[in-house]
């Protein structure tokens, strides 16, 4: 009975040890800021200006976990549109912003 005791305790404050970690060491190992995120690479090859969408069939893209295909995303800013055509290969950055994957960052690819 005593050793059973003993035991117990020692769970308890195991458990109670792992689960006394501050809040900011966990959401730091799972919150990547938009800026830090990494740019994949495709090429576009559909805008729709007035829907404020582009298609691009991209490379993975690794903040997402997402293999390659060919998407439709959102734009942040319909100005970015005008940037590009079909056809161009682009470096981007997708995140998730109110559920809609949304390309928040754009630039001339290789």
């Amino acid at each position: 009975m005593k050793t059973s005791s003993v035991l117990f305790a020692a769970l308890a404050l195991t458990l109670t040890a792992s689960f006394n970690l501050p809040l900011s060491a966990v959401a730091a190992e799972e919150i990547k800021p938009a800026d830090t995120a990494a740019m994949s690479a495709g090429e576009v090859r559909k805008i729709d200006k007035e829907a404020g969408k582009i298609t691009i069939k991209h490379g993975p893209l690794v903040n997402l976990d997402m293999p390659p295909m060919t998407m439709v995303f959102r734009v942040k800013d319909p100005a970015m549109l005008d940037q590009v055509k079909p056809g161009d290969k682009i470096n981007f950055v997708v995140e998730k912003t109110n559920g809609t994957l949304t390309v928040t960052q754009m630039q001339a690819g290789d």
